[in-house]
């Protein structure tokens, strides 16, 4: 927050915008806005009687700047028309912090753990959830999914999911499951998500033939091998998408036992894709440890997510949200605007290149123009921008 002063003392960026820069202070109390105290007193009477943590209910400030979010996403969908396809990744992350109100976490120290949905085709978060940091990461993940795919355009064709093992909680599960199901898209939604390995389910991978085994994966330690688990699913129900379980099988090179003693170690995804090959689709199971570890890197690392500002938890989860929105913002400036080379460029990229740009503000003819210092093929890049920006009528 004490970052404003710095821009307060820029008397160009004030000409620019048309007003002043707020002081540190001012900004403070507008985020102060979003907390509602009486919400975090019925969560904490809820606390008592249930005996779990608890997310507090969002305020009416909170719920606005959610539905700014989903806006832009319907708007970047209405531009994108050709993107048909959406995989929703979603994950919890942990926020370290020595603010007295955080709360234990379960790597050790304290803090929060926010929630994030994203659009993985489109680099776009969906939906975001701010949580205390003694929150369970598999608690309350039916609820962020709802919003996630409500926020989606109507105009996709095929709709996806992937996640960890906090994922493989039953509400959830059943939830995408059903193509009937409730406060969501009607139709199937095709999922991978990493299974909790129970001892029924290891004893049964334990039992499959050797001829069933075949490679995934290797790399200089350890040989990963892949089976389909037949027969196996413990939450068989009637109006069902049948799901299939994937085992894999992770020996060392050397022969080594692992810290536990055992000479193999097990984990299993369960997906109701049944035509895929399962080599590749733990592959793009996979993948979304390139989507949504690197989201949460550049929301935490290069937009300010992990210094929150205060004690007050509506005033961090709307901190957290202005940096999620100011994540969409410009995922819709490299998909609409700027050239393709610039499709993956993170936000410290495009400082360099674009926002931190030298320039001279004058006063000429009765407006104030700023005069950048920039070669000509930037020019023609940032009129081609101009054009694409303006968002129609």
């Amino acid at each position: 927050m004490d970052d404003f002063e710095a821009l307060k003392q820029d008397g160009a960026q004030a000409e620019l915008i048309g007003h002043a820069i707020p002081s540190p202070e001012a900004a403070r109390k507008f985020l102060y806005q979003f907390h509602c105290e009486e919400k975090i007193q019925e969560a904490q009477q809820r606390l008592g009687l249930e005996g779990a943590s608890l997310v507090p209910e969002e305020s009416a400030p909170l719920r606005g700047l959610a539905q700014v979010n989903e806006d832009v996403i319907k708007e970047l969908g209405r531009r994108c028309p050709d993107q048909k396809i959406a995989t929703i990744d979603l994950d919890a992350t942990v926020i370290e912090s020595w603010k007295r109100e955080a709360q234990p976490t379960y790597q050790g120290g304290n803090g929060y753990q926010p929630v994030v949905a994203l659009w993985a085709e489109m680099n776009a978060i969906v939906a975001d959830e701010f949580r205390d940091g003694n929150v369970a990461a598999h608690s309350g993940l039916l609820r962020v999914a709802q919003h996630a795919y409500a926020a989606l355009p109507e105009t996709l064709t095929e709709r996806m999911f992937r996640g960890d093992a906090a994922c493989y909680e039953q509400s959830l599960l059943k939830w995408l499951r059903n193509p009937q199901r409730e406060n969501g898209p009607v139709g199937t939604i095709q999922f991978a998500i990493s299974a909790r390995m129970s001892e029924s389910l290891r004893e049964r991978i334990q039992l499959q033939m050797k001829s069933g085994w075949k490679p995934y994966r290797e790399d200089a330690e350890v040989v990963c091998e892949c089976c389909d688990v037949f027969g196996w699913d413990p939450m068989e129900e009637r109006g069902l998408d049948p799901v299939r379980y994937i085992a894999i099988r992770m020996k060392r090179r050397q022969r080594d036992l692992f810290g536990d003693g055992s000479e193999h170690k097990y984990f299993a995804v369960v997906t109701n894709m049944w035509k895929q090959d399962a080599r590749r689709l733990l592959e793009w199971h996979r993948e979304k440890a390139g989507s949504i570890e690197a989201a949460h890197d550049v929301l935490k690392n290069e937009l300010a997510a992990r210094v929150l500002p205060c004690g007050r938890f509506g005033a961090n989860a709307a901190w957290f949200r202005l940096a999620v929105i100011t994540y969409n913002a410009l995922t819709a400036l490299k998909r609409l605007a700027l050239p393709p080379e610039l499709l993956t460029a993170r936000p410290k990229r495009l400082r360099f290149l674009i926002f931190n740009t030298a320039g001279r503000v004058i006063h000429h003819a009765r407006m104030i123009v700023c005069r950048c210092m920039a070669r000509a093929r930037v020019w023609r890049q940032w009129r081609e921008l101009k054009l694409l920006l303006p968002v129609p009528a």
